[in-house]
């Protein structure tokens, strides 16, 4: 049963004859007829009593009535549910943002949002970057940003800035150089975002190059948040690795030191959609809004990929 052939149904029973049904849908009576009649040859059930000035519906035909109209109730719901998002009068926007967002110049991004669009409801839904992947491969979110690796199939991947991963420790001469892998073990290692352990790309990284001097890293504290992290090491309970954003942010504790990697790693954010995808026109403007925030707080030392290269 397809909708046009309800639509045939419904409109034939309320306007009473497949005539008036046929000029309020633009179509010959015949078509409308046949229409009816398919739903009728493939239930083996008659909708109407035909015959007389007006259809008079059979009891089959005042069964599928009023879901005929919700049916077509619904539909319109839908159509104008679309129409609103499309022209930013309402719809839902649905777009992952980093779980550190406020260390990326991203805190205001809801408020940019409602401003010019102050009829769409917008979630914005703070994950780890594996979840944002596979939140946007099923559909769940339209688009969203991310730290690369992530898994990237099914997914359109650009990437946007490289920033560089530092260490972090209450004693200064942890930090007096640059932190090479083989002497992390020298003190207790805490480690943030515990949900996803080492499936956290920034932890993938750490563990490579570990694995490449034959080391084995063992964190003593996981926490779920960076900034719980940074806690923790300021009250000398162990050392950590940070987002260099989150040691420039102005909270950041005299007390806490940080120092580069000798063998430097990096967070790569990039914009994630689904693949031969084209988003809805706010979705489109949300991530060109996050895209440009984000880029907006790149230092010097930072690298702008959306200058220099590109990956799908």
């Amino acid at each position: 049963m397809t909708l046009t052939q309800v639509q045939a149904f419904y409109y034939a029973a309320t306007l009473g004859s497949f005539t008036a049904a046929a000029d309020y849908m633009g179509m010959t009576q015949p078509t409308v007829s046949e229409l009816v009649r398919k739903i009728e040859t493939s239930y083996g059930l008659p909708l109407f009593v035909r015959g007389g000035r007006r259809l008079v519906l059979t009891t089959a035909g005042r069964t599928l009535l009023p879901w005929a109209k919700r049916l077509l109730d619904g539909a319109l719901v839908a159509q104008n549910a679309l129409t609103s998002l499309l022209t930013g009068r309402g719809g839902t926007v649905s777009f992952g943002i980093l779980r550190n967002a406020g260390y990326y110049g991203l805190s205001g991004l809801a408020a940019v949002f409602c401003e010019a669009h102050p009829n769409v409801h917008l979630r914005l839904v703070g994950q780890n970057s594996f979840e944002v992947a596979d939140a946007v491969r099923d559909g769940e979110l339209e688009a969203g940003l991310l730290c690369l690796p992530v898994p990237s199939e099914g997914l359109e991947i650009t990437p946007l800035m490289r920033q560089e991963i530092v260490w972090a420790s209450s004693k200064p001469e942890r930090c007096a150089q640059p932190m090479r892998v083989e002497d992390i073990p020298d003190e207790p290692l805490i480690l943030y975002d515990a949900h996803h352990g080492w499936h956290d790309p920034s932890r993938r990284q750490l563990a490579q190059q570990a694995q490449m001097h034959g080391i084995t890293l063992e964190p003593i504290i996981e926490i779920e948040t960076v900034g719980a992290a940074v806690d923790l090491v300021a009250h000398g309970l162990g050392d950590t690795i940070l987002p260099k954003a989150v040691a420039m942010d102005k909270d950041f504790p005299p007390t806490v030191h940080t120092t580069s990697f000798a063998d430097p790693i990096y967070d790569t954010f990039a914009l994630v959609t689904r693949k031969d995808w084209e988003l809805s026109p706010m979705a489109s403007y949300i991530a060109d809004l996050a895209v440009s925030m984000l880029l907006s707080t790149a230092t010097p030392e930072d690298v702008d990929l959306t200058k220099t290269e590109r990956r799908d």
